[in-house]
């Protein structure tokens, strides 16, 4: 960097002076000293300017620098922001497939346990509502029904709900329907009317489903199958598309089975609508 003119000429302006003064005689030894002195402070003061403009030079090509790396933060943060949402969408279609797996999973524990009890409940009430056939008289083939004897209400059940794992649900809403038409007092009653509702659940006749699973609440408020109840009720509502009616159902398992299967349920599916659940 060159020097402004004006510091150049200032110590040849010096100097001229102090030899103008010498040779006049005017000034003594020490005031040409003194005078040499002011010089070097002067030429030092020059000095320091000159550094001073240099780290201003620094100090501008810094900021430069610093600019240029935070445009280069500021642009991988908006990447990372993008990825983030994209991961974000992907977690909630995780957590959708999840929460559906974990509402079959449940619902296929559900039947297991429900039909372990009934077979235990079937080997200990099968001899005495099935009278055995008068001597002589041949055994109709059909497990439902005798030739001439009463309804077989283990064989019936066991018809209906082996027809509802299979899918034929027109099929096993006909026999548990004859089921509690012979059988509307015992300990099964309740199970087969649920299991009316799950027919129409699975055929995605949802009104009649409701009517099922109140029918189930009604008739049997203690039953083990009134939490499930409940569940599907509002499941059912939710696929009619009747949001306020699906989530005051699903509220009212946690509040009244807090602890059951269905209640786990119900708070993961309403985590998923969105809705707050009451701690």
């Amino acid at each position: 960097m060159s020097r402004p003119a004006s510091f150049r000429t200032l110590p040849l302006a010096v100097l001229a002076l102090t030899g103008a003064l010498a040779a006049g005689g005017c000034v003594s030894s020490t005031d040409i000293e003194a005078l040499s002195n002011q010089i070097s402070d002067v030429q030092r003061q020059v000095l320091q300017l000159q550094m001073q403009t240099s780290s201003k030079e620094e100090v501008a090509s810094l900021e430069e620098s610093l600019d240029s790396r935070m445009s280069q933060v500021i642009q991988s943060e908006a990447d990372m922001q993008v990825r983030l949402n994209e991961l974000s969408s992907q977690i909630e279609e995780l957590q959708a497939k999840l929460e559906d797996t974990n509402y079959r999973l449940a619902q296929l524990s559900q039947q297991i346990a429900s039909t372990n009890q009934e077979l235990r409940a079937f080997r200990t009430q099968a001899e005495l509502l099935t009278p055995r056939p008068p001597e002589g008289e041949e055994e109709n083939s059909n497990p439902r029904r005798g030739a001439a004897g009463p309804i077989d209400p283990e064989a019936l059940y066991q018809q209906a709900y082996d027809d509802y794992l299979r899918g034929n649900y027109d099929l096993a809403v006909a026999s548990f329907e004859e089921y509690l038409e012979n059988f509307p007092n015992t300990e099964l009653a309740d199970n087969a009317t649920y299991w009316i509702g799950e027919s129409y659940y699975r055929q995605e006749r949802y009104r009649q489903a409701i009517d099922q699973f109140e029918r189930v609440l009604r008739r049997y408020p203690r039953s083990e199958k009134a939490p499930g109840a409940v569940l599907k009720k509002g499941y059912a509502y939710l696929e009619l598309g009747e949001r306020s009616q699906g989530i005051v159902q699903l509220q009212y398992v946690i509040r009244e089975h807090p602890g059951s299967d269905e209640a786990n349920i119900a708070r993961d599916r309403l985590r998923a609508l969105g809705v707050d659940i009451e701690r």
